[in-house]
């Protein structure tokens, strides 16, 4: 049994790359603590959800390294990812995190911009003259 589990997840345009080991409870995130660089109770709630729903708070280690996106689709990675390193390390988690929707990739992306629009589908307002 390997002592250090790795998993990749995805959100938005947000990858991040998550390193479970057991150990006291810390949480890193590009070497920072998960409260200090997402700055919102709500994001670290959003993170820490895997192991509220594993029972395995404070008894792992968690490393991430997050790339691209903004912090909203960066934390929903970092949930990704750690859902699916508490797979690897224990696959009886499974159906527990499967029913909470945690390992399955959210496929919302933003729509590209088209030409002769503002947004993605918000045309110019229209004037009868």
């Amino acid at each position: 049994m390997p002592q250090e589990y790795y998993a990749t997840g995805r959100r938005k345009n947000a990858i991040a790359k998550v390193w479970l080991s057991p150990g006291g409870g810390e949480f890193t995130v590009n070497g920072k603590p998960l409260a200090e660089y997402v700055c919102r109770s709500t994001l670290e709630l959003l993170a820490r959800e895997p192991l509220r729903l594993a029972s395995a708070e404070g008894q792992f280690t968690v490393r991430a390294k997050c790339l691209g996106g903004g912090i909203s689709g960066q934390a929903g990675a970092i949930r990704h990812g750690l859902a699916r390193a508490l797979v690897a390390m224990d696959e009886s988690l499974r159906p527990v995190l499967r029913r909470a929707g945690l390992l399955t990739r959210d496929p919302r992306v933003k729509e590209r911009k088209k030409y002769g629009r503002r947004r993605a589908r918000r045309g110019f307002q229209f004037k009868k003259r």
